[in-house]
């Protein structure tokens, strides 16, 4: 399974790339080093997890996800605009992203700023060029991702963790944060996905369980890493958190107990999936690789 996991996802992968750079000079650009901005966080690597996520989500329904990779492309968008503004100096002030000196580092942070706005907005424009759906189905993913990204979603975690540096949170508080900060968009891939993919009311009902504990466990294993991580396959230093003073489960459980948290969220996502087949094999072995993770 590991083997037949790794192939379908580098093929994905592969498709993301490409689809990426043509959405992105899809016209030619107002101002090009903009663009160049833009283009140095969208296309520097990562696992592009959350568009692989909506292919996957769309398989498990009985769809082709490859076709609904637009969709995805948008929503990676909308995590580099994320992720770009949260290593900025006013927010995480960080150095270095994917193993290369952070946007603001290349190109200041005023142009940064820009290219996470320009990125965000794109998004969207990204999402209505979905083909092979009805508008109104287009229209409820676009809802999706809006309500995933907003306030209510990941810029709501972000406030969330931006007020809390310094301090030591309750469990609650935490998880609230990262379920708008992280988890949000994991929840968007996977029932944007299904969406596109025809599921019906149970289907969507049991994507969404799966979802929400997909964010947890990954954000459960992040916080993890932070301690007994790669650094060179994380591509950051770590104990990042520690120097931050924030609080993670690692902190506020220990290591071992949230390790074994990590290993209970994913059975619940897995258990999440009883009612479907082999169409969502890759959801299974998906979130069972997040805890045997290094980056």
């Amino acid at each position: 399974m590991e083997a037949a996991l790794k192939a379908c996802w580098n093929e994905r992968k592969a498709l993301v790339e490409q689809t990426l750079k043509q959405e992105l000079y899809r016209e030619a650009p107002l101002d090009a080093k903009l663009a160049e901005s833009m283009e140095y966080s969208l296309m520097a690597g990562g696992k592009r997890l959350r568009p692989i996520l909506v292919m996957a989500a769309a398989d498990a329904v009985g769809a082709d996800g490859a076709q609904f990779v637009t969709t995805g492309c948008a929503l990676e968008m909308i995590h580099t605009y994320s992720l770009i503004h949260d290593d900025l100096p006013a927010m995480d002030n960080d150095d270095y992203r994917r193993g290369k000196l952070t946007n603001h580092k290349v190109y200041g942070a005023g142009l940064a700023t820009l290219a996470g706005d320009a990125l965000l907005t794109l998004a969207f424009e990204v999402l209505l060029r979905q083909t092979g759906v009805s508008d109104a189905t287009r229209l409820a993913v676009v809802r999706e991702m809006a309500m995933a990204a907003g306030m209510n979603g990941m810029v709501g975690g972000q406030a969330i963790d931006l007020a809390s540096e310094g301090h030591r949170i309750p469990m609650e508080l935490l998880k609230k944060m990262h379920m708008g900060k992280t988890g949000a968009l994991f929840r968007a891939a996977i029932r944007s996905g299904a969406i596109l993919g025809g599921a019906n009311d149970a289907q969507l009902a049991a994507l969404t369980r799966y979802a929400d504990a997909f964010g947890l466990a990954f954000q459960i294993t992040d916080d993890i890493l932070d301690v007994v991580g790669d650094e060179a396959a994380i591509g950051k230093p770590v104990g990042s958190d520690e120097r931050n003073h924030k609080s993670t489960y690692v902190t506020l459980l220990s290591l071992e107990k949230a390790q074994a948290l990590a290993q209970e969220t994913v059975d619940d996502a897995i258990s999440a999936l009883d009612g479907f087949g082999d169409e969502a094999a890759f959801l299974r072995g998906l979130v069972q690789m997040l805890i045997e993770r290094n980056h």
